[in-house]
């Protein structure tokens, strides 16, 4: 029997300016995919973009909500939900720390109906209140060079000394996932990470939404949680080869793959599974994943640190 009804994939964006309203020209913006389980067939049911990311935090707030009318919904993202352990110590969390770094972020983001934000002013922030105000964040457009005292331009050096490590524990088992703290250059995720956080928690204590949504693994555990009627987690496309859709931009095919991916797993049995986390994890890694760093769904350990890899015509 399935574990979800609906499945939605969402691929986030930090861009500081809207994104073009035709989606032909919708490259490296907002892009999500929704598919509904129908007994024995699946049909994708939205496909779209968005300009800016207030404006996809209330169109999925309203997607979601509507599916979780029909059943059961897994709802993916495509940027880390964690930080390195280390990073809530440094901020001066305890208890709750994944939560409290969600709320903080929330506080002090900046995020216009225009995009515009202050991600990198935040980020510097962090480097120098809780660091030594030359890492572990880093990066910024070379044009706003002198703009963010406490945010180096290049790389640090001191990760795992000074700073909590460079990487999560699930960064260095999935094959080409970049560091959480990098905030410019090509494929880089640490903004994406910085902006969708906060949208992430808006959507989980939505009101429609808040009494009936966990997010996985914080507060389901590393498994599969029956009792979320909305699950929410970090998942990792790249995991998944896309197929093109004509006059589309990647991102518009990559979600669409992700979820039909997702509804063939789930009607295999082989969704519940990916929940479950690496299955040789030791108790303290397993607590900074349930606490801390969170997981990428559908990644598992194998005896070397690589991501093996789930991919769409195995599922089919």
């Amino acid at each position: 029997m399935p574990l979800f009804d609906s499945y939605v994939m969402v691929d986030w964006s930090a861009a500081g300016t809207p994104a073009p309203r035709a989606p032909q020209r919708a490259k490296d913006s907002i892009w999500w995919a929704a598919g509904l389980r129908k007994r024995d067939s699946f049909a994708l049911a939205d496909l779209r973009h968005a300009r800016t990311r207030a404006e996809a935090t209330g169109a999925l707030a309203d997607l979601i909500a509507d599916l979780a009318d029909r059943g059961r919904v897994l709802v993916g993202f495509d940027f880390a939900f964690g930080y390195p352990r280390g990073m809530g110590a440094a901020l001066g969390l305890d208890g709750l720390i994944w939560r409290k770094t969600w709320e903080r972020l929330g506080r002090d983001l900046i995020d216009g109906e225009d995009n515009a934000n202050n991600r990198f002013a935040v980020a510097a922030d962090i480097n120098r209140t809780c660091f030594d105000g030359e890492g572990p964040f880093w990066g910024y457009p070379p044009a706003h060079e002198g703009r963010y005292p406490g945010l180096p331009f290049r790389k640090p050096t001191r990760y795992g000394v000074a700073y909590p490590p460079e990487r999560r524990l699930a960064d260095r088992y999935a094959s080409g996932a970049k560091p959480v703290w990098q905030l410019a250059g090509n494929g880089v995720v640490g903004g994406q990470v910085l902006m969708g956080l906060p949208a992430v928690w808006r959507l989980r204590t939505d009101p429609r939404l808040a009494s009936v949504t966990s997010i996985w693994p914080f507060e389901t555990g590393l498994r599969h949680d029956p009792r979320p009627a909305i699950v929410l987690a970090e998942l990792y496309p790249s995991q998944v080869r896309p197929r093109l859709l004509d006059g589309l931009p990647k991102d518009a095919a990559q979600v669409a793959t992700v979820v039909e991916h997702l509804a063939a797993l789930d009607r295999q049995g082989r969704l519940e599974p990916a929940f479950a986390g690496p299955p040789d994890i030791g108790d303290e890694d397993r607590a900074a994943i349930e606490r801390e760093e969170a997981w990428i769904l559908g990644l598992v350990q194998a005896n070397a640190p690589v991501a093996e890899p789930l991919r769409f015509e195995e599922a089919a």
